[in-house]
């Protein structure tokens, strides 16, 4: 089953929800403000793409930590900063199965469903 993450209020998750409902793909909305993230799931994503593009560093959340929270950051620090703060984590996540895109462009989406 494809499963798109996100958060639902996204203005980017709802252009990707329409960009799948109008191909006709069925997936499932996970809601990570709702439904939490793991540590799991999250590891497995900065290893197939890296923590930098896993973190959203451009969004408000991130940008009102200190200085010093912004610092020095690995792998693992990413990981509990998105635990702790989901509106970090950059959206959409969409999971195919075999692989999962970041972020929607739709050029990319229409090329994962050829």
């Amino acid at each position: 089953m494809i499963t798109l993450y996100g958060i639902k209020a996204c203005d980017t998750m709802k252009k990707a929800r329409t960009w799948l409902d109008t191909q006709g793909v069925e997936y499932r909305f996970h809601d990570y403000k709702m439904e939490g993230i793991g540590a799991d799931t999250l590891s497995a994503w900065c290893s197939e793409h890296g923590w930098e593009i896993i973190l959203n560093r451009q969004g408000t959340t991130f940008r009102k930590l200190s200085e010093a929270e912004k610092s020095d950051i690995s792998t693992d620090r990413a990981i509990a900063l998105m635990q702790a703060n989901p509106s970090m984590i950059k959206r959409p996540v969409l999971d195919i199965g075999s692989r999962r895109l970041v972020g929607f462009k739709p050029d990319l989406y229409a090329a994962a469903f050829e």
